[in-house]
């Protein structure tokens, strides 16, 4: 049988070198009104930033384009387009071109068009359907918990990001992940209840579970999932694996949904986990921030510092391709991909920082 790293690797990942193919104007009006805020955008111990972004959470690679794309978790809502030759970072939601189109007959539960004043962008999946056209999933909160749904066509000579509808999710709960599956469905985190804060919930203690949901269908828990702070979520290509960073216990789990229950197998990090992405080379890469320290610090949150691993889908064996301490203007880092010879890297701040691994 093809092993699980092949099947990852045949998944159709791979990233064209950033070579113009997409011609992106200078940072967006919206990135510009926050760029006079990051004085402190100059290179730091290895690490170059991209600044001016609202919180971008997480980051993916745009399928064959090279360009990436980040998610603005704070309403209200944006996304972000990112061309790696230069740095320029386009605005795709808050901006006369973004359209909305809602398909209701896939999506006749979702309650229509998206308030753009009253929600954001968290986690973010994205599938190349055609060249330079995708479909894009993330989680969504604020007015609505929800997955939104877009098409983004980068055909023409500038952007088009379309939204297209909606799955409704339990308003109850903090969605964190999206994880887009072969038939168009999503598997999902619920990482907590909605009025639960994170640092509340004891390490270890269960606070949420994962959901699905496909065309025609119902969301649905996915038993045996109840899990620690239920975090990043990302699938194999056929979606017969499920790989979920939970936070609470520092693991990350893998679940083989071909049997019944699914086969659990997970390895313990020396960090918490935020997101996971599969990258072209058919490994996972896992981000997040590194273990408080024995000493205190005043205010909130506390600078820790963050690791980069990547981890072979295969045995779960990983090693570290890169991190900073606490002394960095980034923290609270929660996503990283690879884009050519570099190392992208999210996080709840203003900023992606960029580094080369050794």
């Amino acid at each position: 049988m093809e092993s699980l790293t092949g099947t990852l690797k045949s998944r159709g990942l791979g990233l064209l070198a950033a070579s113009g193919l997409l011609a992106l104007p200078a940072i967006s009006p919206a990135a510009a009104q926050n760029a006079g805020a990051a004085a402190d955008c100059r290179p730091e111990q290895g690490l170059t930033y991209i600044c001016g972004m609202v919180l971008p959470e997480d980051v993916v690679n745009v399928g064959s384009t090279g360009l990436v794309l980040a998610s603005g978790h704070r309403a209200p809502g944006h996304l972000y387009l990112i061309d790696p030759a230069t740095a320029k970072v386009q605005e795709l939601i808050q901006v006369p071109a973004f359209r909305q189109r809602h398909d209701k007959r896939a999506y006749p539960s979702c309650p229509g068009p998206l308030n753009l004043m009253a929600f954001d962008t968290h986690g973010l999946s994205i599938a190349e359907t055609s060249p330079k056209h995708f479909v894009l999933y993330t989680t969504s909160h604020g007015e609505r918990e929800a997955i939104e749904i877009y098409e983004l066509d980068l055909r023409g000579a500038a952007p088009v990001l379309t939204w297209t509808g909606c799955v409704p999710l339990q308003q109850d709960g903090y969605f964190n992940a999206v994880a887009r599956l072969p038939d168009g469905g999503f598997v999902a985190t619920r990482m907590r209840d909605t009025n639960v804060p994170t640092n509340a919930v004891a390490p270890g203690a269960i606070s949420g579970r994962l959901f699905e949901w496909h065309p025609g269908g119902q969301l649905t828990p996915m038993a045996g999932t109840e899990l620690s702070l239920p975090n990043g979520i990302e699938t194999s290509q056929d979606g017969r694996y499920v790989f979920v960073a939970v936070t609470g216990t520092k693991e990350l789990l893998r679940l083989d949904r071909s049997v019944t229950p699914m086969a659990r197998r997970a390895v313990t990090l020396p960090f918490g986990p935020d997101n996971v992405h599969l990258q072209a080379n058919g490994k996972l890469i896992i981000a997040g921030p590194n273990p408080p320290g024995p000493a205190t610090c005043n205010g909130a949150p506390c600078p820790m510092g963050w690791t980069v691993v990547e981890m072979d889908p295969d045995t779960l064996a990983f090693s570290r391709v890169g991190g900073a301490d606490g002394s960095v203007v980034l923290q609270r880092a929660s996503a990283a991909i690879r884009v050519g010879n570099e190392i992208w890297v999210g996080s709840n701040q203003d900023r992606i920082a960029r580094f080369t691994p050794k």
